[in-house]
C-alpha cells in the first residue's frame, strides 16, 4: 500500500502512507527515517517543532546514499508558532537541518503566533507559566509569508495544520494560493467530518495525523474496530490505519521499530460494510458528545473546532 498517492491541487502525487515523527524518541529517528525509505515508504512527516529534524537529515542522507531518489520521497515540515511572522526563516533552519534544498509541502503548524521576541525558541513563556502569544496576530496575513514561501522554489507546496471549518472559511477568501493539504487529528473517535467535507469540496487534501487516538487508548477495544479486525484477520492499529484510504486522506503512521514500520505497510482494503460501521461509530459519538480529542496544547486559543469551542 505504500504505492498508492492522491493528487493535490498542485499537481503533485502525495503517497496515501507516510511515516510519523512526532514524539519519537532520540537517537532512534535516524535508523527509523532510513529503514522506513530504503523499505517502501515514500513520504516523511516532520516539523521544526519536533526538534529531531537533524535526526532526520541524517536518516534522509543515509536513505540517499543506499540508492533512494530525493525526487522520490514528499518531505513535509511545518512552520513553528513562533515563526509565523518569519515564516522563510522558520523553513531555512528546517532545510539545514533536513539537508535539503526544498521541501514537497510547508504546512503552518498551528493558526497563531507566540512571541517571536519572547524567553524560549518554540515555547515562550509569560511570568504566570502561560503560554506568551500575540493575540493581535491574524491567521490570514500570516499566509501571504506562506505565499511568498512557495514562490521562492524552496517548498513545492504550501498548506495548513489544525485548521477548523471556521478557520478554513475564514482564509479561503483570502488566500491567492488555496492550501493544497490540511493536517489533522483523525480517526474514529474524532472524524472532523466538517472539516473532511469543506476540504473535498475546496480541494484540499487531508493528511491524517495521530490515527490511533492514543497508544493503547479506547479505539483498540472499540467494538466495530474488533470486528472488523476479526473479519480480515489483522490488528487493531490496521484497521485504524486503513479507515483513511477510502476517506481519500493520507495517513501517517508513527514507529521507530523495523517491525511495526513494516507491519504498518500493511494497510487493508475496508468495503462499504467496514466503513459503514466505523462512521456508525463515529456518528454516535457524535450524537452523544463523546468525540475524543487526544492533540490540543495549553494554547488557551479558541481554534473553532466544535468539540473545544
Amino acid at each position: 500500500m505504500t504505492d498508492q498517492t492522491f493528487k493535490l491541487n498542485s499537481g503533485q502525487q502525495i503517497p496515501a502512507l507516510g511515516l510519523g515523527t512526532w514524539q519519537s524518541p532520540a537517537g532512534q529517528v535516524k535508523a527509523a527515517v532510513a529503514y522506513a525509505l530504503q523499505n517502501g515508504y515514500k513520504l516523511v512527516d516532520c516539523a521544526y517543532c519536533y526538534g529531531n529534524e537533524d535526526e532526520v537529515g541524517e536518516g534522509l542522507k543515509e536513505a540517499f546514499a543506499a540508492g533512494v531518489k530525493r525526487e522520490d520521497v514528499f518531505v513535509v515540515t511545518k512552520v513553528w508558532a513562533t515563526y509565523t511572522t518569519r515564516v522563510q526563516l522558520g523553513l531555512e533552519k528546517s532545510l539545514k537541518s533536513l539537508g535539503l534544498d526544498y521541501v514537497d509541502l510547508l504546512l503552518v503548524h498551528w493558526p497563531l503566533l507566540m512571541n517571536p521576541e519572547g524567553n524560549d525558541d518554540k515555547f515562550p513563556k509569560l511570568p504566570d507559566g502561560s503560554r506568551d502569544i500575540i493575540r493581535s496576530y491574524n491567521h490570514v496575513d500570516g499566509w501571504k509569508q506562506m505565499e511568498a514561501a512557495l514562490a521562492t522554489g524552496k517548498t513545492k507546496a504550501i498548506g495548513v495544520s489544525n485548521y477548523s471549518k471556521r478557520y478554513l472559511e475564514q482564509l479561503l477568501p483570502h488566500a491567492t494560493v488555496v492550501p493544497a493539504v490540511n493536517q489533522i487529528e483523525n480517526h474514529p473517535a474524532l472524524p472532523q467530518q466538517e472539516i473532511v467535507d469543506l476540504c473535498k469540496e475546496k480541494g484540499i487534501h487531508i493528511m491524517a495525523y495521530s490515527p490511533l487516538g492514543s497508544t493503547g487508548g479506547p479505539l483498540f477495544t472499540a467494538e466495530p474496530v474488533v470486528k472488523i479486525a476479526e473479519k480480515h484477520g489483522a490488528t487493531a492499529a490496521a484497521v485504524l490505519l486503513s479507515y483513511h484510504i477510502p476517506r481519500g486522506s493520507t495517513v501517517l503512521a508513527k514507529s521507530v521499530t523495523p517491525e511495526r514500520i513494516e507491519a504498518n505497510k500493511k494497510l487493508l482494503k475496508l468495503d462499504d460494510e467496514d466503513m459503514k460501521l466505523l462512521n456508525d461509530y463515529s456518528d454516535a459519538l457524535t450524537k452523544d458528545g463523546k468525540l475524543q480529542r487526544f492533540v490540543y496544547p495549553p494554547f488557551g486559543v479558541d481554534f473553532g473546532f466544535p468539540d473545544k469551542s
